[in-house]
């Protein structure tokens, strides 16, 4: 690990909208004039807005640099993410963009399909809105959407995770979505060489790489130019690679899914906020692992995650079931 921790402070840069989800919904049956839900309900998310609110319940200290509309939306974002208690300074409001909302269709088994406006908040963050803020950014720094937006390319990412990285000591984490442009590791390798964990999950990886095995991709991260890859790979844990050694941290246990909006944001929350108190990386994943364990077992992407009090005693009984194996 490149670093270190001096201070708890996190900065989140990414995409902050609002989500309407729906819950559950037999895309058997969409034909139908109407379908009744077990639950509607109006929600906040993006993967930057996710991380950030869940990193502040867990006790960290957060700002989120993003991105709204000059609209109603944008107010009720905003609004919400003060109520969480987290830094909003570094967002900006566009008059000429509408902030983005999606529509979040849950199945039974809590897998999600979604409904999205390209023209919205989330796909129109550009590289001016972050600038502008980078040099007073925290010790650690989550980009949280390597290709969430396409004003946000390659050249875009080069200059921003540079500057990120010019102060001394930073730690730089990246999220990713699945590529949109068909790009490969290829391509990433001259923005890898500034992430200290690059933070995919095993589907997001292997679009990348070419590759299935997520411990193969987890190599093949790390011998790009990244830090240390950490794969998600959802009820199977993550796999954690550094120049060293490779680690597989086992899942916690979950009795039933409701719905994974936000599982893997959660995970990275949870993986974020243990590099802010010192955890090892082994530490970090198994915290992360525990984190998106309460948030599968809510409707919503934060709604699992009310305290550090539920992951953290996760945390330890998932010690706990790993030195008994």
């Amino acid at each position: 690990m490149r670093g270190n921790v001096m201070d708890k402070k996190i900065t989140v840069i990414g995409p902050a909208i609002i989500d309407v989800l729906a819950f559950p919904v037999s895309l058997i049956n969409m034909e139908a004039g109407s379908q009744p839900m077990e639950d509607i309900k109006l929600s906040y998310g993006g993967d930057a807005l996710n991380e950030a609110v869940v990193l502040s319940r867990l006790g960290a200290d957060v700002e989120l640099l993003s991105k709204v509309g000059q609209d109603q939306a944008g107010t009720y974002v905003l609004d919400f993410l003060k109520r969480e208690g987290i830094s909003c300074a570094g967002i900006r409001r566009d008059e000429k963009t509408p902030t983005s909302v999606n529509i979040v269709l849950v199945d039974e088994h809590g897998e999600r399909f979604f409904l999205t406006n390209p023209r919205g908040s989330m796909r129109k963050l550009a590289e001016e809105d972050i600038d502008v803020a980078i040099d007073t950014a925290a010790h650690i720094v989550s980009f949280a959407g390597i290709f969430i937006s396409p004003m946000l390319d390659v050249d875009s990412m080069e200059r921003i995770f540079r500057r990120i990285k010019e102060k001394p000591g930073r730690i730089l984490a990246a999220d990713m979505t699945k590529p949109k442009n068909g790009e490969t590791l290829e391509d990433l390798g001259r923005i890898l060489k500034y992430v200290d964990f690059i933070l995919p999950n095993e589907g997001e990886a292997a679009m990348l790489t070419g590759e299935e095995d997520p411990r193969r991709n987890a190599q093949l991260l790390v011998g790009a130019g990244a830090g240390c890859a950490v794969i998600k790979c959802g009820e199977k844990g993550c796999i954690i690679q550094t120049k060293d050694k490779c680690t597989e941290i086992p899942a916690f246990p979950v009795a039933k899914v409701a719905d994974s909006t936000g599982a893997g944001d959660s995970f990275v929350a949870g993986f974020l906020y243990g590099l802010s108190r010192g955890f090892s990386v082994e530490q970090c994943g198994s915290f992360g692992n525990a984190v998106a364990s309460c948030t599968v077992e809510a409707l919503g992407a934060t709604d699992g995650v009310t305290s550090l009090e539920e992951p953290m005693a996760r945390y330890k009984r998932l010690a706990e079931l790993v030195k008994k194996c």
